[in-house]
């Protein structure tokens, strides 16, 4: 039955369209509830950043950079002191109803950032920023458990597909919408009703979720967030080739994060370009992660493998020649009013950045949707929530580090285009090191690609 959680395995030797997944109950209802989920965390992270960016003196006496930073290190916080406990939970209750409970809080958290704004209260704010930032945090290990139960093996490249795609997309919209309301008139009224629609309905199709059993559900909860995080960490380390892969997406998502970090004073100061070419940055690099995850699951079927860890070293590769190419295909600095759209689409270089970026996302899909699925193939069932739950910790690690070598580098007099050109030979340098200790990522590639004999 489709309301049934489906056995794993490959149950006739077909492949079905990973959209057909759309359709299944046992896909799309938890498809729905994460992209509202991260339609409403970007849409008020952005809105948020954006009045304390043009409205700070009306709020604090605070530096408007330092307010900015702070409200993202809130953000982030719940990461690296509750992941851990987020993991515990997923791998001790039923998903599902888990799901339900996170998601229920999230309509509270939106009337109170609706209240600060109304009130003009800071505090309030930043506390609903924060707030965001844990129901994340909550959500993050059981998203990912959750699809092995679901899925059968040979949807479950095609299922994380989906979500990478489904994930983007919402960070474009709500980026997109929380920077537009932020700036007009009522908008602010605007975005808090939108986010109360997102997270209603959300909530609406999380009661729609199949159960997804406990593994362990005698398992007892520690709270020493210090102990348990290092837990999480050593348990993800018990296999070699996991292990590797976590890092691969911590590294994934910190290089993202310090090219989304980048796109305003990247378009400002080296192309000349004005807010417009700033959306349409993101957008494509949005449509390239997308299209790259969606392409892993019919090049997954090249070799008739559930899971194909080859693709990952050809889209290491990718992103490391569209990286270079991203860092020295323009340089310089833009001076003078920044231009139109119509404009800076009008030039070669705008159209080769922007190329750029759509096969560096492609090819980042293709290396990143095979890291899930291999992690949660390779864990066993009783710790997958919590070794995913340090995937988190590991992430946000990356992410705040990069974060802060490349203010120091920017802050040493280097520009943008040279911090890219860094960041794509230490991406080399990093998959390299990956590939060595777990030589089965080249072995694999080798024989996708009919080089070697399997």
């Amino acid at each position: 039955m489709d309301n049934a959680v489906q056995p794993q395995g490959d149950n006739d030797g077909q492949h079905p369209s990973q959209f057909a997944l759309l359709r299944k109950r046992r896909f799309w209802p938890l498809f729905v509830t994460l992209f509202t989920g991260a339609f409403n965390d970007n849409a008020y992270k952005t809105s948020l950043v954006v009045v304390l960016s043009f409205q700070a003196n009306s709020w604090t006496s605070m530096d408007p950079k330092v307010l900015t930073n702070l409200a993202m290190a809130l953000f982030i916080a719940p990461y690296f002191l509750f992941s851990a406990i987020a993991g515990q939970l997923a791998d001790k209750f039923d998903k599902a109803w888990l799901a339900r409970r996170v998601k229920a809080i999230e309509t509270p958290i939106i009337v109170l950032a609706g209240l600060g704004f109304w009130l003009h209260s800071l505090p309030l704010l930043l506390t609903a920023l924060c707030l965001l930032g844990l129901q994340s945090t909550l959500f993050g290990p059981l998203k990912y458990a959750i699809l092995p139960q679901h899925l059968r093996a040979n949807e479950l490249v095609g299922g994380n597909a989906l979500v990478e795609t489904g994930t983007f997309v919402a960070i474009l919209f709500g980026t997109i919408i929380g920077g537009i309301l932020a700036k007009m008139e009522a908008g602010i009224a605007w975005l808090i009703g939108i986010c109360l629609m997102m997270a209603i309905g959300g909530l609406m199709t999380s009661h729609r979720i199949p159960s997804a059993p406990a593994p362990v559900p005698d398992l007892k909860i520690s709270t020493n967030l210090f102990s348990e995080t290092l837990r999480c960490i050593r348990l993800s380390c018990q296999e070699r080739s996991v292990f590797q892969s976590i890092l691969g997406l911590s590294w994934f998502w910190g290089y993202g994060a310090m090219l989304l970090t980048q796109f305003p004073n990247y378009t400002k100061e080296v192309l000349g370009g004005n807010e417009g070419l700033v959306t349409v940055l993101l957008a494509v690099f949005s449509v390239g992660i997308g299209t790259g995850s969606l392409i892993c699951e019919k090049l997954t079927r090249r070799r008739g493998k559930a899971v194909e860890p080859g693709l990952v070293p050809i889209g290491a590769l990718g992103m490391l020649i569209f990286g270079l190419d991203l860092a020295l295909g323009v340089s310089g600095n833009a001076s003078g009013t920044p231009q139109p759209l119509a404009e800076m689409l009008s030039r070669g270089n705008t159209w080769r950045v922007l190329f750029d970026l759509l096969m560096l996302g492609g090819f980042g899909g293709l290396y990143c949707v095979p890291l899930y699925a291999l992690i949660q193939q390779r864990t066993q069932v009783e710790v997958r929530a919590r070794i995913i739950a340090a995937n988190n910790i590991l992430n946000a690690i990356f992410m705040a580090a990069i974060s802060v070598v490349a203010a120091i580098f920017l802050g040493s007099g280097f520009g943008i285009p040279a911090l890219f050109l860094w960041m794509a030979v230490l991406h080399g340098a990093i998959t390299i090191y990956i590939f060595s200790v777990v030589p089965e990522f080249l072995i694999r590639a080798m024989i996708w690609l009919g080089w070697w004999k399997e």
